[in-house]
C-alpha cells in the first residue's frame, strides 16, 4: 500500500517514519523548512532512548509524487481546505482519504440522523474546499491518541500515546478498512476500527475543547486548570454542553465531566498541543474546537454561553497574536 502523509508537522512526521521504517512506500507533501530537512536527511523519529531514521519520497507538489492508495492528512484544522487542493494531484478515486486530525470534520454531519443531515460545516470548509476535493464516499474517519512534539524540522520527539482509531465515514468495503488497519499496525501502531467513528471524534472533542484552549489563554499544564475549582468547573459547564450537543447528533457521551478530568489529571504537569502552539507561536486550532461545536449547536437549536465566552476569548486572543 502506497500512503501519502500531507504535512510534515509533529503527527505527520510520526506517521511517516514509523510507516517508512516498517517498510511502506511513504510520501510526504511538505514545504519551506520540513521540505528541505526531509529532502536532505529524511525523517527522524525519537522516542526514550530509542531514534529512527527512515527515508521517504518528499515534495511540495503532489503530482511529482505517486497516486497514493491511503492518503494521511495531518494539518491544523484550519489548514485543511488548502491542503486538499493542494494534495490533488496525488488522489485519484481510488484513494482512501484519513484525516488524522483534532475536532469536528467537515463531513460530521453527512451521517447525521434528522433535519441535520449533510449540512455543511462552514466554520471549518468556508468555501467547500474540503467536500470538493476529498470526496466523503473515500473518506476514513480517524481519531489519534498520541503526543508528539517537533524538536526541528524533519525531527518528532514522541512523548506518549500509541493509539490510532479508524473507521468508515460512509459504505466503503470492510475489507478496505481492514487493509488499513492491518498497515497501519505493520509500523507497531496500535489500531481499533470503531463501530461508529464519529462517537470516537467526539468523544475526544469533548475532552480537548477545554484542556487545549484554556491551557493555551492561561499558559498552564493541565494539573493546574484542574485543580482550580473555578477553571475545572468552567470546563465541566462546557463539557455539559458538548454533551447535550453530541447527543443531539447521535453521539451520546456517559461519562460525567468528573470521570474524564480524573483520567486528565493522572496526567501530570501535561502540555496540551494547543499550548505548544501558543509557545511556538504558530496559529492555533479554533475552528475545529470550537467553532463547528457551536455551528452545531446553533443548527440543532442548543444554548451554549460557556462554549461561547471560551470562543470569544479564544478569538481576541489569537488576533492579538497576529
Amino acid at each position: 500500500m502506497n500512503v501519502g502523509i500531507v504535512g510534515a508537522g509533529a503527527i505527520g512526521l510520526w506517521l511517516a517514519g514509523r510507516l517508512a521504517e516498517a517498510g511502506i512506500n511513504v510520501s510526504v507533501l511538505a514545504r519551506g523548512k520540513n521540505l528541505e530537512a526531509i529532502r536532505a536527511a529524511g525523517v527522524t523519529v525519537c522516542s526514550g532512548e530509542d531514534r529512527l531514521n527512515a527515508r521517504v519520497q518528499v515534495s511540495d507538489d503532489a503530482s511529482a509524487l505517486d497516486i497514493q492508495d491511503l492518503v494521511i492528512f495531518t494539518v491544523k484544522g484550519q489548514d485543511l481546505p488548502a491542503a486538499a487542493e493542494s494534495a490533488y494531484g496525488m488522489i485519484d478515486s481510488n484513494s482512501l482519504l484519513l484525516p488524522a486530525m483534532n475536532g469536528v470534520p467537515w463531513w460530521f454531519l453527512e451521517t447525521a440522523d434528522g433535519e441535520l443531515a449533510r449540512q455543511p460545516l462552514r466554520s471549518v470548509d468556508p468555501e467547500g474546499k474540503c467536500a470538493e476535493y476529498l470526496p466523503v464516499e473515500q473518506v476514513v474517519g480517524g481519531v489519534v491518541h498520541a503526543s508528539c512534539l517537533v524538536e526541528q524540522p524533519g525531527s518528532v520527539r514522541h512523548v506518549m500515546g500509541n493509539g490510532l482509531i479508524i473507521g468508515a465515514v460512509t459504505e466503503i468495503d470492510a475489507a478496505r478498512i481492514q487493509q488499513v488497519h492491518d498497515t497501519l499496525a505493520t509500523a507497531g501502531f496500535a489500531v481499533t476500527i470503531a463501530e461508529s467513528i464519529r462517537y470516537d471524534i467526539w468523544y475526544k472533542l469533548w475532552g480537548n475543547m477545554t484542556m487545549n484552549p484554556i491551557s493555551a489563554l492561561t499558559g498552564a499544564t493541565c494539573d493546574l486548570i484542574l485543580d482550580d475549582p473555578n477553571a475545572r468547573a468552567f470546563a465541566s459547564a462546557i463539557m455539559d454542553e458538548a454533551a447535550e450537543i453530541g447527543s443531539a447528533i447521535g453521539c451520546h457521551i456517559s461519562q460525567s465531566p468528573d470521570d474524564r478530568h480524573a483520567i486528565t489529571r493522572k496526567l501530570g504537569a501535561f502540555k496540551t498541543s494547543m499550548l505548544q502552539d501558543a509557545e511556538a507561536g504558530r496559529q492555533l486550532e479554533i475552528s475545529a474546537l470550537l467553532e463547528a461545536p457551536r455551528e452545531i449547536a446553533r443548527l440543532a437549536g442548543i444554548a451554549t454561553p460557556s462554549l461561547d465566552y471560551l470562543l470569544g476569548l479564544m478569538r481576541v486572543f489569537n488576533a492579538a497574536r497576529q
